[in-house]
């Protein structure tokens, strides 16, 4: 995969995203932001391994990577590489088993508007989830 460096995912349920709160430090980046899913890539793993293991460890999901469609997009961690951002649609009994991990300081299902406009959401991701919001439409 050469420089990719991280995954995120858009887990969307009836116009609404998986989001959560980062932790309120200033040793991480975008401390107390809303974020999406996702994160740093382990190893010589693939980005469909890298953002199903992140769902996993941050709200104790597994998606199938079946469902979840990707595109790379450059990273905003590291210059001249690359990110991916995965979509897919969540089920009621996902969100029933959500438990968040040991980061963030909460979780919640935000309407894809509010993530969109929110102030203290990372700001890179908003225009991605407007970008991708359109295959979401329920």
């Amino acid at each position: 995969m050469g420089d990719f460096n991280g995954a995120k995912a858009m887990l969307v349920h009836d116009g609404k995203l998986l989001t959560y709160l980062r932790d309120d430090k200033p040793s991480i980046p975008f401390p107390a932001f809303w974020d999406l899913p996702g994160g740093g890539r382990e190893g010589e793993e693939s980005p469909l391994d890298c953002v199903t293991r992140e769902i996993h460890e941050e709200f104790g999901l597994t998606i199938e990577g079946a469902r979840l469609t990707g595109r790379p997009f450059p990273s905003h961690q590291q210059s001249g590489a690359v990110s991916w951002f995965f979509t897919a649609r969540l089920r009621t009994l996902e969100i029933a088993a959500i438990r968040l991990g040991d980061e963030g300081q909460e979780w919640r299902m935000m309407p894809i508007a509010e993530f969109v406009d929110h102030p203290r959401a990372v700001a890179h991701f908003r225009a991605l989830v407007a970008e991708a919001a359109g295959g979401f439409r329920d």
